[in-house]
């Protein structure tokens, strides 16, 4: 693991990080939910590993289960929920110029997190 990430709805593992993508594994606690949110600099591919995620994109709300995948696009609004009582478990594969937190536009976040 190059990085562990604590956040108040889980938890991030970064697999990789290398000049021209990141990769995650990201663990979304039952009930939690991220920002809802934007990139300036990179785009994200999302896939369910493990249970049932809502996923919010530009105002759409979208439902996926294992194995299925969503493309975030540069600039998109948008962020994942879990719903359930079970942990949901995603990949997350950034592709772009740039992969640091400071690239994180929050529009809502039930945390209080800017």
């Amino acid at each position: 693991m190059l990085e562990i990430g604590e956040r108040p709805w889980g938890k991030y593992y970064v697999l990789a990080d290398e000049p021209n993508y990141k990769l995650k594994r990201i663990e979304v606690n039952p009930g939690q939910k991220l920002s809802y949110q934007y990139h300036h600099k990179r785009q994200e591919q999302w896939t369910i590993v493990e249970g049932n995620a809502t996923i919010v994109l530009d105002d759409k709300e979208i439902s996926l289960g294992y194995g299925e995948s969503i493309f975030i696009p540069l600039g998109a609004k948008h962020r994942i929920m879990n719903l359930t009582d079970q942990p949901v478990v995603f990949i997350e594969v950034q592709t772009g110029t740039y992969f640091g937190e400071e690239d994180i536009v929050r529009l809502e976040d039930e945390y209080d997190r800017e």
